[in-house]
């Protein structure tokens, strides 16, 4: 686009971002669904701030949007505050710090996944504050990288937080170090299980839930709970991972946040039908989306979550629970409303969904979309090196059965043979 454009820059200096904003993304052919959902809102939410005309914007999703259109910062008022690269932060006074930082923090924080940004730190934020974002900022990056790549590197980071904490003055920041520890060993935990090594991350989510035990904080125990509950029932652990949820939500008590309600009902789900219990399956997803019915509309999740919980979350835990059931109305009635989440950036959740999808088309009889979809899948964990997806491909490839399988199946079978991740 031509950001010289006389109506790019009249709609600028006068303040109407949200102008710019629509002009930007009807130049990248663009709809405010699509825009919607990579920021993280509705369609409704992106036309209210394309129309709002000169007035006071939401400056992380509007940095958000810019940076999913390609808009220059400083046409919708996020420039650095007039201090160019380089300049040394001893060159500014306090006001103008806190200015370059927030700016750069927004910038750096900009989600890759569609995910509400935190907000910025303020000048002279705690260790704490500032070893959670480099934690969410490596969780974001899990979407698409391997975690043999990431892995290292958090266990590094660990250290740091566990050095830092050791040295903690009080007991305060000691139990947000902690809570930092918990959630710095849960995502060592997901990488773990998406290499495959079940007793590794076994381990780390146990030190999760320790961590958060320490930090005293009763939704990021009861997260804890609910991500290793999610781990269990993946493994088989049918039992144990209901049996977490429960744990959860009486940790929970019931002052808990919705989407905490919702995201557990819809584990809870995943875990009977993966059990075999249809009409439990079928409660628990009704329970998540009447919970997502209860949601503050268009707010950014509470920590310790880092990605939105939504309708089209549930509609995805439907597929996977239709999957699991082999009830292709299921998976393929919820299609429509599971799109997002097969376009979304997170590779590894869209390889994973797009298997689920597999499932359903392959219960169905439809051989060569079953397994067309199935491939893309495989490629995407192949190319992340991700065992889940790797791991859930060769389930899929269980569920078929030919003496004579026809040349789609055996192109998907190379691949999965050559799969030494």
């Amino acid at each position: 686009m031509d950001w010289s454009d006389t109506a790019v820059r009249e709609a600028s200096s006068a303040g109407d971002y949200g102008r710019v904003l629509e002009l930007a993304r009807r130049a990248v052919r663009m709809t405010q669904r699509q825009l919607g959902d990579v920021i993280g809102l509705s369609q409704s939410a992106v036309s209210r701030m394309e129309k709002r005309g000169v007035g006071t914007y939401d400056m992380n999703t509007l940095a958000r949007a810019a940076h999913h259109v390609g808009i220059p910062p400083g046409l919708v008022g996020l420039a650095d505050s007039g201090a160019a690269p380089g300049v040394p932060m001893e060159g500014l006074n306090s006001v103008e710090r806190r200015k370059f930082l927030n700016g750069a923090l927004v910038t750096v924080a900009a989600p890759v996944l569609g995910a509400a940004a935190p907000a910025p730190l303020e000048w002279g934020a705690s260790q704490a504050d500032v070893l959670r974002v480099a934690t969410t900022a490596y969780r974001r990056m899990d979407a698409t990288a391997s975690a043999r790549q990431l892995a290292d590197t958090v266990q590094g980071h660990m250290r740091l937080v566990q050095t830092v904490a050791s040295q903690a003055p009080d007991q305060s920041s000691r139990a947000q170090l902690a809570a930092v520890g918990s959630e710095v060993a849960s995502l060592a935990g997901w990488l773990a299980w998406d290499m495959a090594d079940a007793g590794s991350a076994r381990t780390w989510y146990g030190g999760a839930i320790k961590a958060a035990r320490r930090s005293g904080d009763r939704l990021l125990i009861a997260y804890q709970q609910g991500s290793l509950a999610q781990f269990e029932i993946e493994a088989g652990n049918v039992a144990q991972g209901l049996s977490l949820i429960r744990t959860a939500r009486r940790q929970l008590g019931g002052e808990r946040p919705a989407i905490a309600a919702a995201w557990l009902s819809s584990v809870e789900a995943v875990a009977h039908a993966t059990g075999g219990d249809e009409r439990a399956a079928e409660r628990a997803l009704r329970a998540s989306a009447a919970e997502v019915e209860q949601m503050p509309g268009e707010e950014a999740p509470p920590w310790p979550w880092v990605f939105a919980f939504d309708f089209r979350k549930v509609a995805a835990a439907r597929v996977t629970c239709g999957a699991r059931l082999a009830r292709p109305r299921w998976v393929l009635g919820s299609l429509d409303d599971a799109t997002a989440a097969l376009s979304s950036n997170h590779e590894k959740q869209r390889a994973l969904l797009g298997l689920d999808v597999a499932s359903g088309h392959m219960t169905s009889g439809h051989l060569d979309t079953a397994f067309a979809l199935a491939t893309r899948s495989l490629d995407v964990g192949l190319r992340l090196r991700s065992g889940r997806v790797v791991e859930r491909a060769r389930s899929f490839r269980r569920s078929y059965s030919s003496a004579t399988p026809p040349t789609i199946v055996r192109e998907f079978d190379t691949r999965l043979h050559d799969a030494y991740l």
